[in-house]
């Protein structure tokens, strides 16, 4: 029998995974432990539900989780969960869990660097472990602006990171490669993860209410020709299953994403936002402008965007625009390689992003980014 720690269950990729696995692997011979932080594995169990109602799940579906697939812990504390017995019988781990927020969270690198590094020198020691799968972010790479990256190449240590998370997604990969040697560790770096081709926005809003955001104010400081590497969470989620399971895969490093042929340029976005909305595209009226063009229209960010704080709306736009602007594609020829299916395009499932986020401000949908 396949044993499956998951980490970051309660979380949005996690969630996806999670769901993946309940909808394709039900009733058949694996049994998943699933890292949560809570005070006992009932309550444990109730954040995982909560979240996978997101998902669309059925309640038959959900009842096949019970405390037992539970593992009460964080990664900020690691000693509370890793001398869990259970472990010992864990042939594979999907890694997902980590403080992917863009805010500045004082635990962001305990977490995701130091409590990370912890659990898998733990999950090292488990003789039986067959695969470890580490969620990176392709960001980490550090790209040079209108660049393809591709899967050989080293990361850019000439660039700077434009946020601290992707300096900690870096950091921990190196770290676990020099103290963990023995562990089958293999790292996934997905793209730009927005939305599910189902369900929209619904599991969370993340990183879409940034292109609401750019479209409502009619400017940003990217150009409408850039392009951007999208991909849904629940192919991000097919893949990292896929490549957990396999029984053998040739590389230890593999980008998800859209690659060079599917990226999406911001035009198109506007064009189909527009379409799901029964409005006109802002493409004659849009401008691209520059930080502190931004920075002094400030005022005008309520009129337009509802109530919101001025200073956290900069701020996205800096951290945001940055990436924005890089206009880089990440290649995926590894999955493709393996005989998986290319991503469907951002563009065939904006209408749900639109629909699922309908009547909220962009100050409510942004906060999933904030923490």
């Amino acid at each position: 029998m396949k044993s499956i720690l998951i980490t970051g269950a309660s979380g949005f990729v996690g969630g996806a995974v999670v769901e993946y696995l309940l909808r394709q692997y039900q009733g058949k011979d694996i049994n998943l432990l699933l890292l949560v932080r809570a005070e006992t594995p009932l309550a444990g169990l109730a954040r995982i539900k909560n979240n996978l109602e997101k998902f669309g799940l059925t309640a038959e579906q959900l009842s096949s989780l019970s405390e037992t697939n539970i593992l009460v812990g964080d990664l900020s504390e690691p000693d509370g969960f890793t001398q869990d017995s259970r472990l010992d019988n864990i042939t594979h781990v999907i890694n997902c869990a980590a403080i992917a927020s863009f805010g500045n969270n004082p635990a962001l690198w305990r977490v995701n660097v130091d409590g990370s590094l912890a659990f898998a020198k733990r999950m090292a020691k488990v003789t039986g472990l067959q695969r470890f799968i580490h969620v990176g972010t392709a960001m980490a790479s550090m790209p040079d602006k209108d660049s393809v990256f591709y899967e050989d190449m080293p990361d850019n240590e000439h660039n700077e990171d434009l946020v601290q998370y992707t300096a900690s997604k870096r950091a921990i990969e190196n770290l676990i490669r020099e103290h963990c040697p023995t562990l089958p560790f293999v790292v996934a770096r997905p793209s730009i993860i927005v939305g599910h081709t189902q369900l929209g926005c619904r599991p969370s809003s993340s990183i879409f209410w940034v292109f609401l955001m750019a479209l409502k104010l009619k400017k940003f400081t990217c150009q409408l020709n850039d392009s951007i590497d999208v991909i849904p969470v629940d192919y991000c989620a097919m893949v990292l299953v896929n490549l957990c399971l396999s029984a053998t895969i040739k590389h230890s490093f593999y980008h998800i994403s859209c690659g060079e042929e599917r990226c999406t340029p911001f035009y198109a976005i506007d064009e189909f936002v527009a379409k799901a909305n029964n409005t006109s595209a802002i493409i004659n009226d849009y401008q691209q402008v520059s930080y502190e063009e931004m920075s002094g229209s400030r005022k005008q960010f309520k009129d337009i965007l509802g109530p919101c704080n001025d200073k956290i709306i900069l701020r996205a736009i800096k951290l945001y625009g940055g990436f924005a602007e890089l206009n880089v594609k990440f290649d995926n020829q590894r999955l493709l390689d393996m005989g998986m299916p290319r991503p469907m395009p951002f563009t065939t499932y904006i209408d749900k992003c639109v629909n699922t986020t309908r009547g909220l401000s962009i100050p409510e949908l942004m906060m999933v980014d904030f923490k």
